[in-house]
Order: C-alpha cells, then sequence, then structure tokens
C-alpha cells in the first residue's frame, strides 16, 4: 500500500503532541505538528488528570480527532496520549511463531493449496474403503508348468508395501489360459502372501477340471481375495498352482497375458 511521506512502521510507540484542554470534548491529534490518524481508539494511551482513559468509553476517535465523553475546562490537563503503532499492517511473523490456534477454522481452502502437492513423504489418512494404491505384474508370452500334487510356484509374483497396518489387499488374477491334464482330474490354484497360502490349503483359490481322455484349455484364470496382512513391511504376493495328476500349465501365451493386481484398501 502506497503512502505520502514516512510509511507506518509496526511498533512504532510514538507520543503525541502535547494537547492543552479547553471547554471542548473534542481536539486535534499532530505528531511532530503534523496531522495524526490514529487506526482506531484502541490505539492510544490517554491520560488525563493523572487517569488513563478507557478507548471507546472514555473516549473515541473520528479521522485526526479525539472526542471526549464530555467536555474539558482548561482546569483538566491531557497528560500525555501514546499512539501503539499502526495496525494496517502486522509485518513478516518470525519463523515457527504462527500457531494451530491462530488459524481460523477452515480458513485454509482449495484456492490457497498448490496446484501440485507432492505428499510422497506424508502420511496420508483415507477413508476406510479407499484405494490408497494399486500395483500390478502381467505374465506374458510365457507359461509354466507343474507335475506336483503340492502348490508349487508359477513364478508370476506381485510386491506391495501396505501404507498402514490397517489396510487391507486386494488381490486380482485374470486373463491368460489355463491347459490342463488329460482324463477325469483336477487342477488347483492359489495365492501365497510371501510363504503363507491365504487360500484353502488343500483346494486354494480356484479349481479347474478336465473331463474325458483329453486336455483341452480353458480360458481365463480368475482369483480374487482380500487380504489382511497386518504390515507396513513389502509384501511379495505370488501364484502356486498343483494338479492332482498328470501336467498341468499356467499359460500366459496365445490366451493373452495374465495380470496380478494388488490393490491397498484402506481399513
Amino acid at each position: 500500500m502506497p503512502f505520502i511521506g514516512k510509511q507506518p512502521q509496526v511498533g512504532a510507540y510514538s507520543k503525541l503532541d502535547a494537547i492543552t484542554a479547553s471547554a471542548t470534548a473534542t481536539y486535534n491529534l499532530a505528531l511532530n505538528s503534523g496531522a495524526y490518524y490514529p487506526s482506531s481508539a484502541n490505539h492510544l494511551m490517554v491520560s488525563l488528570n493523572g487517569v488513563m482513559q478507557a478507548p471507546q468509553d472514555s473516549f473515541t476517535i473520528s479521522g485526526r480527532t479525539i472526542i471526549f465523553d464530555s467536555a474539558l475546562t482548561s482546569n483538566d490537563s491531557i497528560d500525555f496520549i501514546m499512539a501503539l503503532g499502526d495496525v494496517l499492517d502486522i509485518g513478516t511473523p518470525s519463523d515457527g511463531t504462527v500457531v494451530t490456534t491462530k488459524i481460523q477454522n477452515a480458513a485454509v481452502t482449495t484456492a490457497k493449496l498448490a496446484s501440485s502437492l507432492d505428499l510422497s513423504g506424508k502420511t496420508v489418512t483415507m477413508p476406510t474403503g479407499a484405494v490408497i494404491q494399486v500395483v500390478q505384474t502381467t505374465f506374458g508370452q510365457q507359461s509354466t508348468t507343474t507335475t506336483s500334487t503340492s502348490f508349487a510356484a508359477t513364478g508370476h509374483s506381485v510386491s506391495i508395501t501396505p501404507s498402514s497396518t490397517s489396510s487391507k489387499i486386494l488381490l486380482y488374477v485374470i486373463g491368460g489360459g489355463q491347459y490342463l491334464p488329460s482324463g477325469n482330474t483336477m487342477a488347483s490354484q492359489t495365492i501365497f502372501r510371501n510363504s503363507t497360502n491365504i487360500g484353502d490349503s488343500t483346494t486354494g483359490l480356484q479349481n479347474a477340471y478336465t473331463v474325458g481322455t483329453t486336455g483341452f484349455t480353458i480360458t481365463g484364470h480368475s482369483m480374487m481375495v482380500l487380504d489382511s496382512p497386518s504390515t507396513t513391511s513389502a509384501i511379495t504376493y505370488q501364484t502356486y498352482m498343483k494338479t492332482a495328476g498328470g501336467t498341468y500349465q499356467y499359460q500366459g501365451s496365445d490366451r493373452g497375458d495374465i495380470n496380478f493386481i494388488a490393490m491397498e484398501i484402506a481399513g
């Protein structure tokens, strides 16, 4: 804000020019013989006849004029008037001096936020059920086989690091195909969290069957499970497979990619 003359200074305590009382309630204020315009009555200390006067009650301000609540006489003495700085500028607060209680509720609006916020180093609390992060890996033009009757790793995995111990991890395996052994038999798939099977220990999370004497391909893997790992350490989830007999193939080639998706859900 521009000023003519000297700009007001915050904390510039000044003793105003002396005033001789007379038979009136109204007096002009001056500082160094120049007109002085206080911001309000609350920024003046006024002593009358040795008694400090209450602003707004004992006197008010209008422009550069002080108006006492009643007319004075020549026997009265305006001892001094001190001007306590200027309230139009508060200056720049020192670092670390503005506390939470000094910020009005709802004062920080969207308009005051930067258009781009980097929260990577911050802890953000999300509402329950919100998706915090999504990780995906693809098992592409490849396949892996097993003749094991116990769960064996397919080599398809996804890793995720939860941001909170209360988070849940939604796991989804979809796409690709399965080649099952011939004959009347069954193949099973499951998902391990690190070394723990989070599906049924016997049947896993998905089962496929062959009927008849020839093997055939069933397109599309489909496994979904909601896990509660209760950790903020990195987790590796991996698909496992087994067969009740013959050779089972976890296939992501001509049948399309197999996508393994892990979503962290706020708990």
